[in-house]
């Protein structure tokens, strides 16, 4: 899972000053298709990714150096501008984008802005499913509502009960939830995503990088640093996690090309 942050055209501040409506830099996405080649993932599941065409782009300039991922899914959802997508070197046996998600939200219905991307694909001759996730970042001009925390707990309940609703039995499935979550592993939405009542529907795998730390997104007008990209893998895929964990990527290009760094995991079948 990787936030690839703003590709697409957005303001922002550029050598040349401030610009409006203004692309991702070359030298972004060069270091990008570096971080994505180091990776060498079989599924790259991404997160703010523009319309479409941006989506076309990234695809074309990796198959320009070598990098094939014939597969690309794109989620549409409320947020017309910031997308879940996925890239594939795997055949895709089914693809669905949760649009509908609604939950309340301080006495208003309001739709989960990025959606859901979910994917199955054949593993070890059986389907695996993926949950794209891009929950409610911690920007608000809301006073009732700080930190956006309770609109990302209504987003993770929604998200969840959704996932339920295709597993009913999760113990049994196999799949994997995984995206920027937008918060830390004590908060409240990341424990609405592992269990309703007493069922427990997935586990969240420790992360670290080849140092040992576990920040995956650098804020960087702050100065800050913390893990707020997360994967999480049903009971049924426990086993087959190499290591027992998951991996923070520190390989070239990671610092210039997003102010996330990737998280991945190897299964074995």
């Amino acid at each position: 899972t990787y936030n690839v942050e703003n590709y697409v055209l957005t303001d922002r501040m550029t050598e040349a000053g401030y610009r409006k409506g203004y692309p991702k830099s070359e030298a972004q996405k060069a270091a990008l298709r570096t971080v994505i080649r180091g990776l060498g993932a079989d599924v790259l599941v991404l997160q703010e990714m523009g319309p479409r065409p941006f989506l076309h782009e990234l695809q074309r300039d990796l198959k320009a150096e070598g990098i094939e991922y014939p597969f690309a899914v794109l989620g549409e959802a409320a947020d017309t501008e910031r997308h879940l997508a996925v890239l594939s070197r795997r055949p895709l046996v089914r693809t669905v984008t949760h649009r509908d998600l609604e939950f309340t939200y301080l006495g208003q219905r309001e739709r989960v802005k990025r959606g859901m991307l979910e994917v199955t694909l054949e593993f070890g001759g059986r389907e695996l499913t993926l949950f794209g996730v891009h929950l409610k970042s911690r920007f608000t001009d809301r006073a009732d509502d700080p930190l956006s925390a309770v609109r990302r707990a209504g987003e993770a309940t929604v998200v969840r009960d959704r996932i339920l609703t295709r597993f009913p039995q999760p113990a049994g499935a196999r799949f994997l939830v995984l995206g920027d979550c937008n918060d830390f592993r004590s908060s409240r939405p990341m424990a609405l995503l592992q269990k309703r009542g007493k069922t427990e529907i997935v586990e969240l795998l420790d992360a670290s990088d080849a140092r040992g730390e576990t920040w995956t997104h650098a804020f960087r007008r702050e100065d800050s640093y913390s893990r707020v990209d997360h994967i999480l893998i049903s009971a049924a895929l426990k086993h087959s996690v190499r290591g027992g964990s998951a991996t923070i990527y520190d390989g070239p290009g990671v610092m210039s090309a997003s102010d996330h760094r990737p998280v991945f995991v190897v299964l074995d079948q």
